[in-house]
């Protein structure tokens, strides 16, 4: 009864009722645009990648890999400089190679923390409301995670330089194998990180995306290093080649060992000829165009 009281007793304003405007005032600053949030997203996906401006827990694991890649170069190094040898132990285009598990693990651990959490939270869509469009954000992850992959596969290769340098190797040998390892890490950097993008922003579970990156990353090389054996054992040396074309870290191996001149961890040592080191530079490049293209295909959808 009293609720029906209420509703038919007319509620009267006193004499003190104002109304006042208090809408929203109009932004005078300076726009910035659509350059700058790129460049705000990417700086910030980037620190995001070592745990920078994150908790401790954070960083654990990225600093970790990142000084479990420069150990071993600073060990070659120490034993070249003990032992005044001519040369280093592992050539610069090498290294990447060998330490491809640590590679791999980067970047099952840091893909989907660049992706997965937009998607799970749903705050792509809240990206887009801004000036900044889809092929925006997609540039800024990907050279984000390219950028940090570079710093993770770079860092080491400077410090064989520098160390070769202090142990007073040929300037000319060492400037020359630097260069073609900056190269080589520079693709490989471009090339793991649209696959692990790619594979990332498939689903918003970051546990899931881990898992993913890391089949797709080790499973393709260990099926390719056995056929290309197998291949190998039977006297079939044209198709080792061939294999090579269906996992990352052979991609790689091929186009350096093609083009860098770098010793091939192919079976036997005999990498790509040149024609074939053209289709393993190709496919590489068209995997990396295909990475891009696919992301701006699924943010597209994500944002609408």
């Amino acid at each position: 009864m009293a609720a029906e009281q209420s509703l038919q007793a007319p509620v009267t304003p006193s004499g003190d009722t104002r109304i006042h405007n208090i809408g929203y005032r109009s932004y005078d600053g300076p726009r910035l645009g659509r350059s700058y949030a790129r460049l705000s997203l990417y700086s910030q996906s980037l620190r995001g990648a070592y745990g920078l401006g994150r908790s401790v827990k954070s960083k654990v694991l990225p600093m970790l890999l990142f000084v479990v890649m420069c150990v071993p170069a600073a060990i070659m190094v120490a034993v070249a400089v003990a032992t005044k040898a001519n040369d280093l132990p592992l050539d610069y285009t090498r290294y990447a190679i060998v330490m491809q598990a640590v590679i791999s693990l980067y970047v099952a651990s840091q893909a989907p923390q660049s992706v997965s959490r937009d998607l799970r939270f749903k705050t792509v869509p809240l990206y887009f409301s801004r000036p900044i469009e889809t092929a925006d954000y997609v540039r800024a992850k990907y050279a984000a995670l390219a950028s940090a992959l570079f710093v993770l596969t770079a860092a080491p290769l400077l410090v064989l330089y520098v160390g070769a340098l202090l142990a007073k190797l040929d300037f000319t040998d060492q400037t020359k194998g630097f260069a073609q390892g900056l190269v080589s890490v520079a693709l490989l950097s471009l090339l793991f990180a649209g696959i692990g993008l790619v594979i990332a922003s498939v689903t918003p579970r970051r546990g899931f995306g881990i898992a993913a990156v890391i089949a797709v990353l080790t499973i393709s090389y260990g099926a390719v290093s056995t056929l290309q054996a197998i291949a190998e054992v039977q006297n079939s040396g044209d198709g080792i080649a061939w294999i090579g074309l269906f996992s990352p870290i052979t991609l790689i191996d091929g186009v350096q060992s093609a083009f860098l001149g770098a010793a091939s961890a192919f079976p036997g040592g005999v990498g790509p000829t040149d024609a074939e080191g053209v289709v393993y530079l190709l496919f590489t490049l068209g995997l990396i165009a295909a990475s891009y293209g696919l992301l701006v295909r699924r943010y597209k959808k994500v944002g609408l």
